[in-house]
């Protein structure tokens, strides 16, 4: 209800052409193209197509993204030096006075920001710290290798920061996966080189994240007149309790469920999409089922291809604006490997949305994100009562599940048996 139409389409769209289509004719060569004797779980069987295809459409689209955020961020600098050389202020460009409230904001938050000597500090003591603890915690990882992340990072982070305000979308995840593939084909199979990838994405993601949260704090703060310094503090504080809690709530659910396993209740969908992009790094495409690779080039492209022509057309056709109706290539990837399921209920949400606006547009526009944040704070709660039950060893008393027509019949024989 709170994503756009499109977006649940194209999770829709993934959906059908992975399990209704892809996934039957790569399972009806099962014996050619991989053996099998191979358990469903093995990236060496179907779930290397569901893995590696949809981790082919996620790096496509996520390079994409970076070039293009990169061309967009260097052209803004252009046009801003082009400005300055021209003697032109930003502030009274297009011969636009700025209003009180805008000074008073500026003012202000200028007034009260952070020493740069006090930023670069603190990142070389942080920078130093996980020099040294990080290889303690991974020992895959050496010293030196970890301190080249950190001196790559600040430019990550500062892009990432740069284009999130400029479109309001964070990459920080895109980094991370080439974070994987350099750093665990740096380190090698033989020394660890997947653990070695995995731990580095943390690293280069909890930099590169951090730096777009702040941005977005920060221009909160100027917006509602708050101190950059107390968003700040809050962001540290937040940032103290979460190295707490976040492992609290792990170990919580590790023990209540199976968790990562594939049909389990938290099957951690994207852990295994970043092993399989690790395991890419270390081992090379020679760990990839039969076609595998072919297909998964045609992926990689079809992704790129539908960006730059969602670009294009955003770009030069204005009066249709036909790229709304362009599905995107992450949002298709997504059910490769997660499900239909996940398509049907965002869909679901779309349907209810769009009979709302019929009736009523302006209560749907209005309530609707009160409604969704509702059902999704409820949905969430109910994590916490069961994993209780789940550790007391409490099984629901009802079980429903949907099948396919041939387990549905070997059910009903064994049944009617």
């Amino acid at each position: 209800m709170i994503c756009p139409y499109m977006v649940n389409i194209s999770l829709l769209i993934g959906a059908i052409l992975s399990w209704g289509i892809m996934w039957p004719v790569i399972e009806s060569k099962k014996g050619h193209w991989y053996s099998a004797d191979i358990p469903g779980s093995s990236l060496h069987g179907i779930q290397g197509y569901r893995v590696f295809l949809a981790i082919a459409m996620i790096l496509g689209d996520g390079l994409f993204q970076v070039v293009y955020m990169a061309i967009l961020t260097l052209k803004s600098f252009l046009e801003q030096l082009v400005r300055r050389s021209n003697g032109v202020n930003e502030r009274e460009e297009g011969a636009l006075v700025e209003d009180y409230n805008e000074r008073r904001r500026t003012d202000y938050f200028l007034k009260d920001q952070i020493p740069n000597t006090v930023a670069v500090g603190g990142y070389l003591v942080l920078a130093l710290i996980s020099t040294f603890v990080v290889p303690h915690i991974f020992p895959q990882l050496e010293w030196y290798q970890v301190l080249v992340a950190y001196i790559i990072a600040p430019v990550l982070a500062f892009c990432n920061a740069y284009g999130c305000g400029l479109t309001d979308w964070s990459l920080a995840s895109n980094y991370g996966k080439l974070a994987i593939l350099v750093f665990s084909s740096w380190v090698g199979l033989e020394k660890g080189g997947v653990v070695a990838g995995l731990a580095s994405c943390g690293v280069m993601m909890s930099i590169v994240s951090t730096a777009s949260d702040l941005m977005q704090d920060f221009k909160t703060g100027y917006l509602t007149l708050s101190s950059p310094r107390s968003m700040f503090i809050s962001q540290v504080l937040g940032t103290a309790m979460g190295c707490i809690l976040s492992p609290l709530v792990f170990w919580f659910f590790y023990k209540a469920y199976n968790v990562g396993d594939p049909e389990g209740t938290y099957p951690a969908p994207y852990a295994l999409m970043y092993r399989g992009i690790a395991l890419l790094g270390v081992e090379g495409f020679s760990s990839l089922p039969k076609n595998c690779l072919k297909m998964a080039i045609v992926c990689f492209v079809a992704a790129v291809l539908i960006n730059v022509l969602i670009a294009m057309l955003r770009k030069w056709e204005t009066k249709y604006r036909i790229y709304r109706l362009i599905p995107s290539p992450m949002c298709m990837a997504i059910p490769f490997y997660l499900g239909g399921y996940f398509a049907i209920d965002m869909c679901v949400g779309s349907l209810i949305l769009f009979v709302w606006q019929m009736n009523n547009r302006k209560h749907a526009s209005e309530l609707s994100p009160a409604v969704a944040s509702g059902l999704i704070c409820g949905d969430s709660l109910w994590g916490i009562p069961a994993a209780i039950l789940a550790l007391a060893g409490v099984s629901p008393p009802i079980c429903m599940k949907f099948l396919g027509a041939e387990a549905n019949k070997r059910v009903d024989y064994i049944l009617g048996g």
